[in-house]
């Protein structure tokens, strides 16, 4: 098992896709994901809709990892992200992001929280 990095999660989901989006999807996230942030759940597919409508969005971002844990299937990740969307706004966001990953080291389920910076 080669676990995941929600790092480069983003990098390939919104920030620099090489992959079509369902093929990124499916090198992260496992079947059954669940994704919850700020209280509110989503199911891959719901999650999936949400990433296409983020990179439809994205002209450019960057990711900035400040800490990392692995324990066992436990994952946490705390890091910043800036991006600039098609429209000109910028978004910069620090956030704190805790999951479970698969026997097969890709995202199970997943919970974050964030604020934005200035």
């Amino acid at each position: 098992m080669t676990p995941v990095r929600i790092s480069d999660a983003i990098r390939d989901v919104a920030f620099a896709p090489r992959l079509e989006l369902p093929e990124a999807l499916d090198k992260y996230y496992a079947p059954g994901f669940t994704h919850n942030s700020d209280g509110r759940t989503r199911d891959r597919e719901e999650f999936a809709q949400m990433c296409a409508g983020i990179r439809s969005q994205v002209a450019e971002g960057e990711v900035t990892v400040l800490e990392e844990l692995y324990d066992g299937s436990q994952y946490a990740e705390r890091h910043r992200y800036k991006m600039t969307l098609t429209d000109g706004t910028v978004v910069h966001r620090e956030m704190y992001f805790f999951a479970t990953l698969a026997e097969d080291g890709r995202f199970q389920q997943v919970y974050e929280t964030g604020f934005d910076v200035d």
